[in-house]
């Protein structure tokens, strides 16, 4: 039974979130209480995070490399694993590069290398119109521009050949093991953010098929997958024609592929229909 908003103190929301199986009540508490502007929108907020809905669609935002990344309902929650793949990208990005994020989710990606980069020319892009909504609020006041379409269907075309950064964080989940993900992701995120296809690469071979049409030469593709599928994942991308390398960070457990276009004036080998990164099922998010 909720409790009257009056009687929402500190201990009562913490008893209340451990009930419900929240492993980190305390902190969650303290968030949710510095948040609610109202007794009614603290009760509504814990009954919210009582029922399952993630942290940050209760609070609105998540905390992503130091920013506030506002986070709508429905819309992918940044990982702290995925900061990696951030690091990674700034250690590879000069001032004034062109980034591109795609399946930009919240725009959380993007909105970080902006922050961690001088003036870069940032472009994101996703299919889910709730994502791309909200990564308006992230990506915008970040000086970037976003799109809503599948993949790079939505991108300017003066963008093809420019593309310093490439940041793609794909659905790499097979469909499979959608049912075996916490209640929290299966339930409150946008299953086109989440689910890969049968093997979790159906996506990122359409990222890689396209990758080099858009790459500047010694321009780079980097995106995230798990450690079992990190070997397939960097050999679609090599027959793409892009030379990959993958970076592992043991405390986050976080996987990173690099892929790099050639700087030769040779064009990579061509990726298309019947190939091993040939097109897929259409994606965003």
């Amino acid at each position: 039974m909720p409790a009257s908003p009056s009687l929402l103190t500190l201990p009562t929301v913490i008893a209340r979130l451990r009930a419900a199986g929240c492993v980190f009540a305390e902190d969650e508490a303290r968030l949710i209480l510095s948040a609610a502007r109202t007794p009614g929108e603290l009760a509504s907020a814990v009954d919210r995070r009582v029922a399952g809905l993630p942290l940050e669609h209760v609070l609105g935002r998540a905390e992503f490399r130091g920013l506030r990344i506002l986070v709508d309902p429905g819309v992918f929650v940044p990982r702290r694993r995925t900061e990696f793949l951030v690091d990674r990208a700034a250690a590879l990005t000069r001032p004034g590069a062109v980034v591109v994020d795609l399946c930009c989710g919240s725009g959380a990606l993007g909105a970080a290398l902006a922050a961690a980069v001088d003036g870069v020319e940032l472009h994101a892009a996703d299919i889910d119109p709730a994502a791309v909504r909200c990564a308006r609020r992230n990506v915008v006041p970040a000086g970037g521009r976003v799109y809503e379409g599948d993949l790079y269907e939505p991108l300017p075309a003066a963008l093809r050949g420019r593309v310093d950064v490439l940041l793609a964080n794909v659905p790499y989940v097979p469909t499979g093991e959608i049912g075996m993900l916490p209640a929290e992701a299966r339930e409150h995120e946008a299953r086109v953010a989440l689910d890969g296809g049968e093997d979790g690469l159906d996506v990122l071979r359409r990222v890689a098929a396209q990758a080099p049409q858009w790459l500047a030469p010694g321009g780079s593709l980097l995106f995230e997958t798990s450690e079992d599928q990190a070997p397939a994942a960097a050999e679609t991308v090599a027959r793409c024609g892009l030379v990959p390398r993958v970076a592992v960070d043991e405390e986050l457990y976080a996987t990173v592929v690099v892929a790099t276009a050639p700087r030769a004036d040779g064009p990579g080998t061509a990726c298309g229909p019947g190939t091993a990164c040939g097109p897929g099922t259409p994606h965003g998010g």
